[in-house]
């Protein structure tokens, strides 16, 4: 006997309690220094290394890192893809 869905998916219960945006930057942003964390070890690049290709200090980096801190601008973002040479894409759908 299969099984149907009762009530509505996360995702709605999310925009009922007025949380979804919230919920969903902070998943990004940890998504997100993961990410960079990963291509750091990757590329063999040390805190030092990578704050210096991002011409940051490592306290903005550690910040970047940091996945509960969620105030990162873009500017940083772009910064640390290219330090690790990546690309930085961002779309809206």
């Amino acid at each position: 006997m299969k099984k149907s869905n009762i009530g509505s998916s996360f995702d709605s219960w999310l925009r009922e309690e007025g949380i979804y945006e919230e919920v969903t930057a902070k998943a990004l942003k940890r998504v997100l220094a993961r990410q960079v964390e990963a291509a750091m070890k990757e590329r063999q690049l040390s805190k030092a290394e990578m704050a210096r290709r991002m011409r940051t200090s490592r306290a903005a980096l550690d910040r970047l890192l940091d996945p509960e801190y969620d105030a990162v601008t873009l500017n940083t973002l772009l910064k640390a893809a290219v330090a690790v040479g990546r690309e930085l894409r961002l779309e809206l759908v």
